[in-house]
Formats: structure tokens, C-alpha cells, sequence
């Protein structure tokens, strides 16, 4: 462990921590942050009624369109001049999502990625391939941070140049990269299209998140790289990267940052909270952040926390993988489909790649959905399987269409876009 008093507190020791920064974090937020004084208001609630964990439950969520209404830096709980770095994710309403840094921030940011990175395999000294895009996406300079805490010799080549990157993790012998997971298989075909085999190079593990992946898509990754893949978990609103992260050494979920981040999961229907080992969303609150500290953040993914005990001596609990998001979910004729679940499929079946993209339609009143996929093999017969596959295991009929090798989007370091939806625009 990288902090072993921290990540090894004892459990009664760490849930009166928990209580006292939530506490404090409510009362930050009260006297500082009009937004959430109001919501607090509306709610009924006021800082002196949280009085222990299970009375959060009585406090109001907080959503991406609350950082959205309060854009720029409405929800920040310091003066301007405090702050040392804003990042703001891409806006699909037309204005982005903005957070806010202050120096204690940027400390914990550093913290929690640097144990994130040693649970990962990674160790002073070693070369660091950093392939996550830099600028105001979290992903780059916050594993940048954690790195150099770490004390890892940083290479920040950031997204895209899949050329570049081959020749660089060739010249500079790294041991520990970072990426997302459909980068991670764009530079396995890369080193096969030069004719390379995993052992014509020195990467040992790959920190791999940013998008929802499944172990099928791991042992692909692990495969094609000759590494050893676990999962790291983040949220701009909530940091960025190193709210959690699996161990290399057990890779049986990530392990979530308690003396930093409350989990919670929540029934996504009625808000309640659900017992650890139930699917739910996940919902998290950021204690001991100061600039801009969040409550209750609705990150709407799919979770749950792994119940039991774990092979490292950890004691702060552990998140299971990302079932999918609550709002990538596809109702398709009345079945829940996550595109996750379509990708473990093809994966399962060997003959085709993970490579897939997601047509949603609609004729008349029924919606259909076309998946592509790509493949060596143009057969009738490959593709009826998939077809037949996909309706055991899923439960939906879908249409599938073979597309050769290269032909799909691929992921040039940032987050890679599975579903296109035109139903609407018909």
C-alpha cells in the first residue's frame, strides 16, 4: 500500500473520519456556497442535522445540471484568488462543466492518484507512459500529478498519434501507461501491424478507465499488450481520476478512496439508498476537497460495493466494475440493454473484435438497433450467431452488420463514442 495507515484504518476509526469531514463539508458549503444553501433550504435540512452517516440520506443529491445552472464557478466555496486550476468537461447543453481547484485540492488530487497508481503495479523509478489527453480533461495532468507524487518519470505524449506512442513506448522503455481502454487495444493493433509481439516491449501495467470495460475487454488488452490491466475510477465533478482503483494483484474491484470520497448506492428509480453487494447508482460526496466541494454527486453509473473481505488488507471497501451509466442505458422494446453488455458478447465469442459501434433507429413506433462489428470473417453464418447470441444472452433482437478490420471509430486517447441514436432525428 502506498499509505498503509490510511488505507488500512481501522473500520471504526474511519467512519467517525468520514463523519467529521462530511460534517465539516456541509457547514463549508452552508456558510459559503449560496446553491447549496438554498437546496439545503429546500430540503428542509441545515448542517447540525447531520448527526451521523445515515442521516446524509436526508440531504439532496447533486447533479450535473446543478453544475451546469451555477456555471462558471457559482458552486465554489473560496475566494477567486485561492483558486490554482479549473478543468471543464466538454458541454452537451452548450456550456461546459466547470471545477474548481484550490492548493489543498490539488494535493489530495495527487494523493489519491498516486496510491491509485501503486495499487496499480506502479513504483518510484519507473517510467511512466501517460497517453491521456492533457489540458482541461482531468485525465492527463491529474495522473500526471499522482505520477510525480509517486515518483515516476513521467512521459506526457497525451492522446492521439498512435504512431508516436509505438515508437516512444519502444525507444523509451516504459513499464506503467495510462489510457482508456479502447486506446489500449488501438496500440495492440498498432505493435501487430509492425509486426510486434508484446514481448518486443517493457510495459508490466496499464491503468486503464475513462469508459465502462469488462474483463473480457481486459484480458484482450492484457493480451495484445503483455500487461497487467486493472481499473481506474474518476469524476471531474467529484476530482478526476484516483477516486478508486483495482489492485494488480487481485484485480476483484477498485478500491474506493473512503478517507476522501462517501460512496453510496442508490436505487436509480426512488433515490434510496441500497445495501453494499445491490446494484444501484453510485453517488459520492468529496469531503476533504475545500475549492469546490461536492455532496451527494449523482454520478449516474452502475454499481454496487463488493461486500466481504479482500487479499490486501485494505479496508475501505471496493466498487465492482461499471455496469453502464443510467443515462447510456438503451430501453429497447422494453429491455434494458448497456452497450457493456453487448461488448461482452462479441468478446465471448472470439471470432470477431471489440471493436462495435451502436445504430439506434426507429420504424413506425418500434426502435431498432443495428450492431457493427468487426470482423476477418465475412459469413452469413457469423453473423446469424451473433444475432442469436446476442438474444440468449441480452434478451433483444438486434440486426448485425460485419464490417472489415479498421473500418469503425477508434478511441484517439479520449473517451470513444459506442452509440449513435437517430431515432430522434427521424
Amino acid at each position: 500500500m502506498f499509505q498503509p495507515d490510511r488505507e488500512a484504518m481501522p473500520i471504526p476509526e474511519l467512519r467517525a473520519l468520514q463523519l467529521r469531514q462530511l460534517q465539516a463539508m456541509v457547514h463549508r458549503q452552508y456558510e459559503h456556497a449560496a446553491p447549496y444553501r438554498r437546496k439545503f433550504q429546500d430540503a428542509g435540512v441545515t448542517p447540525d442535522d447531520l448527526r451521523s452517516l445515515g442521516d446524509l440520506s436526508r440531504f439532496p443529491f447533486t447533479r450535473k445540471t446543478d453544475l451546469r445552472d451555477n456555471y462558471p464557478l457559482g458552486l465554489t466555496s473560496v475566494p477567486a484568488g485561492a483558486l490554482r486550476r479549473i478543468h471543464a468537461s466538454s458541454g452537451t447543453s452548450g456550456k461546459p462543466t466547470v471545477v474548481a481547484y484550490d492548493d489543498n485540492d490539488m494535493n489530495v488530487f495527487a494523493e489519491v492518484v498516486a496510491r491509485s497508481l501503486y495499487a496499480a503495479g506502479g513504483r518510484p523509478g519507473m517510467v511512466f507512459h501517460n497517453a491521456y489527453g492533457y489540458g482541461l480533461f482531468t485525465g492527463g495532468l491529474g495522473t500526471d500529478g499522482g505520477g510525480r507524487r509517486l515518483g515516476l518519470c513521467t512521459v506526457p505524449v497525451s492522446g492521439g498519434g498512435t504512431e508516436r506512442q509505438v515508437q516512444l513506448i519502444e525507444d523509451l522503455s516504459p513499464e506503467i501507461i495510462a489510457c482508456t481502454p479502447s486506446y489500449a487495444l488501438v496500440l495492440a493493433e498498432a505493435l501487430r501491424a509492425r509486426g510486434m509481439t508484446p514481448d518486443d516491449i517493457s510495459l508490466r501495467y496499464a491503468v486503464l478507465g475513462a469508459e465502462p470495460w469488462t474483463d473480457k475487454t481486459r484480458r484482450e488488452v492484457e493480451a495484445g499488450l503483455g500487461v497487467k490491466a486493472t481499473n481506474i475510477y474518476g469524476l471531474s465533478e467529484v476530482i478526476g481520476p484516483g477516486v478508486s482503483n483495482e489492485d494488480a494483484a487481485e484485480q476483484q474491484g477498485s478500491y474506493l478512496w473512503e478517507d476522501h470520497f462517501y460512496p453510496e448506492i442508490v436505487d436509480p428509480d426512488t433515490g434510496a439508498v441500497l445495501p453494499d453487494g445491490e446494484w444501484g447508482v453510485l453517488v459520492l460526496s468529496s469531503m476533504t476537497r475545500t475549492a469546490m466541494p461536492i455532496l451527494r454527486y449523482w454520478t449516474g453509473d452502475i454499481t454496487r460495493l463488493i461486500p466481504g473481505d479482500n487479499a490486501t488488507g485494505r479496508t475501505m471497501r471496493r466498487m465492482d466494475g461499471i455496469r453502464g451509466r443510467s443515462d447510456d442505458l438503451i430501453i429497447l422494446r422494453g429491455v434494458n440493454v448497456y452497450p457493456t453488455q453487448l461488448e461482452a458478447v462479441l468478446v465471448g465469442m472470439g471470432q470477431a473484435s471489440p471493436h462495435y459501434h451502436v445504430i439506434l433507429t426507429r420504424t413506425g413506433l418500434m426502435d431498432d438497433l443495428t450492431l457493427q462489428v468487426e470482423t476477418d470473417t465475412e459469413s452469413a453464418a457469423l453473423r446469424d450467431e451473433i444475432t442469436r447470441q446476442i438474444k440468449v444472452q441480452v434478451g433483444v433482437s438486434v440486426k448485425c452488420e460485419l464490417c472489415v478490420p479498421g473500418s469503425l471509430p477508434r478511441s484517439e486517447g479520449g473517451k470513444l463514442r459506442r452509440v449513435t441514436d437517430l431515432r430522434s432525428a427521424r
